[in-house]
């Protein structure tokens, strides 16, 4: 038995062209499998900390998954709003901690603006800490002054004292893209001067444009229906010289001093008789949403079992090949005393090395990938794979394609294991 792993390691090096194309086949199939599980658990963390640092979620009556999007993740329309008074009846509750208002709607070459107050940075976090850092500059205190995340920064190369105008309505552009949709007219009159640039967070912060509140509705003070009012322009020195106080919100981020009275604070809003609201956890919420999309993610992993099934195919059409040309090898061993067990022995381990192969072939792509990769994710999809470790499921699914590996191989060797030692012996006719 001390003989059989150089035996059958100089077996494969024999036909070792053969098994290559079996390994690369069982590398890929491991690799695309590591790469979905590894996705998800990147995805899980990166929407994790998206709604990290509230206790609810504060909107109008409707889906809470639609509103879980439209507030945190700045997805999709809304298509209703809260009214500024509930919200101030809302402030006044002495379980709330603080409260964030949220109001969106316009955007800036393909990214969405929102308007918001200077406790924003304080208040919200990356998952890691409370409190949003600033790679440059400081938070907005002026009317038309912007701090912008750090993807915005990256993408569109803005740093702070540029000046930049916002284009209304929320645009779905690609930020590649500078052309401004004839739909979404600018307010050109009323340029931002940027103030912040935040430090990367992996949340929907880092694709974000911040303004106050107050500046939402000093550009569209001359605006009716979505489009400038014909004969009227107020400049913009002029605009703070109006009423800017917001008539509607999108959302409100609340923060509890208690996380205890998370509950009774949400029956409260579900029942406020001001208007239809709904408060919502964004733990909770977030689950709703990965069992809509749990059927992708079932899947993607079907697919990557079935690419596995394949190679593993491959491995025991390869091996079961190579029979006819080994049987002389075979009836040689066993006329030295080799018994069946050794021959099967000498086989599942073949087959164990080429599923070792191409489970650590695998790995390495996919370690490769995401260190290769990892700007252009973290980029686009606030996703970091760089430094993420194999987790237990990870572990456990290598170590299901290892056990089916070894006993896929026993088809082989169990064949191998029949044939007589005069079979192999005799020459053939």
């Amino acid at each position: 038995m001390k003989t059989l792993l150089p035996l059958a390691w100089a077996s494969a090096w024999n036909r070792r062209l053969s098994l290559t194309l079996a390994t690369l086949s069982i590398a890929l199939a491991v690799a695309l499998l590591l790469s979905v599980t590894r996705a998800r658990e990147a995805a899980q963390t990166h929407f994790a900390q998206s709604v990290a640092g509230g206790d609810l979620v504060v909107g109008p009556r409707g889906s809470p998954v639609q509103l879980l999007l439209h507030a945190v993740f700045h997805l999709g329309d809304a298509s209703h709003t809260l009214a500024w008074k509930s919200y101030q009846a809302l402030a006044a509750d002495p379980l709330i901690a603080w409260r964030l208002p949220l109001a969106l709607g316009d955007s800036h070459q393909g990214f969405p603006v929102l308007g918001s107050t200077p406790e924003y940075f304080r208040h919200l976090g990356d998952g890691q800490q409370q409190g949003l850092r600033f790679a440059d500059g400081r938070p907005f205190a002026g009317l038309f002054e912007a701090v912008i995340g750090a993807e915005v920064a990256a993408r569109l190369g803005y740093r702070t004292g540029q000046q930049i105008t916002l284009q209304h309505g929320a645009s779905h552009l690609d930020a590649h893209h500078h052309d401004e949709d004839a739909n979404h007219p600018e307010h050109a009159d009323k340029p931002f001067r940027i103030v912040g640039v935040l430090a990367p967070t992996g949340t929907p912060v880092d694709r974000t444009l911040v303004v106050s509140l107050q500046a939402l509705e000093a550009i569209h003070l001359d605006w009716q229906g979505g489009m400038p009012m014909p004969g009227l322009s107020i400049p913009a020195e002029a605009a703070g010289k109006f009423d800017l106080t917001p008539k509607h919100l999108n959302a409100v981020l609340i923060g509890l001093h208690q996380r205890t009275d998370v509950f009774r604070v949400q029956r409260q809003i579900n029942a406020f008789g001001g208007e239809p609201l709904m408060a919502i956890l964004p733990g909770l919420a977030m689950d709703e949403l990965w069992q809509l999309v749990g059927s992708v993610e079932r899947t993607l992993h079907g697919l990557a079992w079935l690419v596995m099934a394949a190679g593993l195919a491959g491995l025991v059409a390869v091996i079961v090949a190579s029979l006819g040309e080994r049987r002389r090898e075979l009836a040689i061993l066993r006329s030295v005393g080799a018994g069946r067990r050794h021959i099967i022995g000498l086989l599942v381990l073949e087959g164990a090395l080429v599923t070792v192969a191409g489970i650590a072939l695998g790995m390495v792509v996919v370690e490769a990938a995401g260190h290769l990769l990892a700007p252009w994710l973290r980029t686009r999809l606030g996703m970091d794979l760089s430094g993420a470790t194999l987790s237990i499921e990870a572990l456990q699914r290598v170590g299901a394609v290892l056990a089916t590996g070894i006993a896929a191989s026993l088809i082989p060797a169990w064949r191998a294991s029949r044939m007589a030692l005069a079979d192999g012996l005799l020459p053939r006719l």
